[in-house]
């Protein structure tokens, strides 16, 4: 018994943590969104996320010398990508494809961990990250947009005299107050409905 009990024993290999370079970054960056969706901003520290990581609190700071550091890494990393808006041949599913996306990067652990983060920390924090959310989600999106509507202009079936800014806001403006005054997580079908109601008949070609 005792015998079979060291061979088993002896068969079982041994776990290595030994990570380095971008594995172990990830697995701290990991770590940190893990921490501000359990315990938020004011809980998370240095010694939890190494502990979550699985390594020692001096590789944590070695990358990032303060928290405000790793928390802003973390955010960025962990946002859907929105880099290209792909053609599906219509205006139309054009922007509910668009929209659906980025509705899933504002529902991402990502950023229910940037709210979480931007309700919690002080003036001065909040906007270092809110540059994390203009350049993770809001001056994206706005560019797909634009190159959605310009594709919609040179297909035909949007108006060539759409130019302005604020036209270009609307999705974004019914997206962020639904969701913060109204509770809003944006359903496929609420998303159809903005685009159907709203957003076709604004950017369809006058048919005079």
């Amino acid at each position: 018994m005792a015998n079979s009990r060291w061979t088993a024993a002896a068969e079982t290999p041994p776990v290595s943590l030994r990570r380095r370079g971008p594995v172990l970054e990830r697995a701290i960056l990991e770590a940190a969104l893990e921490q501000l969706s359990t315990v938020g901003w004011s809980g998370l520290t240095m010694e939890g996320v190494a502990s979550g990581a699985q390594t020692g609190k001096a590789a944590v700071y070695r990358r990032w010398p303060s928290k405000e550091d790793l928390v802003a890494d973390a955010l960025q990393s962990g946002l859907p990508t929105l880099d290209e808006a792909a053609d599906h041949g219509s205006i139309r599913q054009d922007l509910f494809e668009l929209c659906r996306r980025v509705r899933d990067a504002m529902y991402s652990r990502a950023g229910f961990a940037m709210r979480s983060v931007l309700h919690e920390c002080d003036t001065t924090t909040a906007e270092r990250f809110h540059g994390v959310i203009v350049r993770g989600v809001i001056e994206p999106s706005n560019r797909l947009f634009r190159e959605v509507v310009c594709r919609g202009v040179t297909r035909g079936d949007v108006r060539a005299d759409i130019t302005s800014e604020l036209v270009l806001d609307v999705i974004p403006g019914l997206m962020m107050y639904r969701s913060k005054v109204c509770g809003s997580e944006w359903p496929d079908e609420d998303i159809a409905e903005m685009i159907d109601q709203v957003m076709v008949p604004l950017l369809r070609p006058s048919s005079g």
